[in-house]
């Protein structure tokens, strides 16, 4: 059994939010540069070009990547041979996240009612917790500031078997399409197809951390990838939704098995500002 003391937990989620505020993904950045380079329309390719030096002074001085340091959600794996010690794991979260939000001068958007009061917390906290417990004594931590220009134009869909790979596909292209320039793109679009109705959502939002440029193992899944992105970056609505090719950066989709009644598709759009880290205690 091995013990970590909970400051620990506080210490390095503090770190990892204000790294994914200050610090754009190297994936990112260079798709958005290589977008640069190949994206037809001379406004677009202005677009593109500004948000890397937006990057740039965002790494070199310390300030948010943007003015929405969005609601922090993190993916907890926990190793089952750790044993936390000098108080709450989860109120040792929170404060880091606390600690970040106060300390680095990020944005406070959270509200404590969602519907009647509306008054905002003061520290950006509560966080959104995912946890699994895993083999081993890590704890291993992937954390993501998201933003809701972009959290606001995703959906969710209880498609079933006869939709099928067409079904799927033109659901992802139509949530794009209706969009349109909301969600501050070249967007990063995460896709969860299967299991149930939440648990499509939380895979298609752990797929807007997954690097730009990979793609599913399964090449089936691989090329529905391909094809909603070139779809997507057919619609025309271009970076920062004033005209372009460069619509979106990637789909990355994953999937889960899932019940014989249905086809569960959640997708998750993500802005430019694709703010995530990852790491270890």
């Amino acid at each position: 059994m091995r013990e970590i003391p909970v400051p620990r937990v506080t210490e390095k989620v503090k770190e990892l939010f204000l790294t994914a505020a200050y610090y754009i993904g190297a994936d990112v950045e260079a798709a958005v540069k290589a977008a640069a380079e190949t994206e037809p329309s001379p406004i677009g390719k202005s677009v593109l070009c500004q948000l890397c030096e937006n990057y740039q002074i965002a790494r070199e001085e310390q300030v948010a990547i943007c003015q929405d340091t969005g609601m922090a959600v993190l993916f907890i794996d926990v190793g089952q041979d750790v044993h936390f010690t000098g108080g709450d794991f989860e109120q040792a979260v929170q404060e880091g996240v606390r600690q970040a939000y106060s300390e680095g001068y990020l944005r406070k958007s959270i509200v404590d009612d969602p519907l009647f009061d509306r008054k905002n917390t003061g520290d950006n906290t509560p966080a959104i917790l995912h946890l699994r417990i895993v083999p081993g004594d890590k704890v291993r931590f992937l954390v993501t500031a998201k933003g809701f220009g972009s959290e606001n134009m995703s959906a969710v869909k209880m498609c079933v078997a006869a939709d099928g790979e067409e079904g799927v596909r033109n659901f992802i292209v139509d949530t794009a399409r209706k969009a349109g320039p909301n969600p501050c793109p070249p967007m990063i679009i995460g896709v969860g197809v299967g299991g149930t109705f939440e648990q499509a959502a939380l895979i298609a939002k752990r797929m807007t951390a997954r690097p730009v440029g990979s793609h599913n193992p399964d090449p089936r899944y691989a090329k529905l990838e391909a094809d909603a992105l070139a779809a997507i970056n057919r619609l025309g609505i271009g970076p920062a939704g004033i005209g372009g090719r460069t619509t979106c950066l990637a789909v990355n989709i994953d999937f889960f098995p899932t019940h014989i009644a249905g086809m569960p598709v959640a997708v998750n759009i993500c802005c430019h500002a694709a703010r995530h880290a990852e790491g270890e205690i």
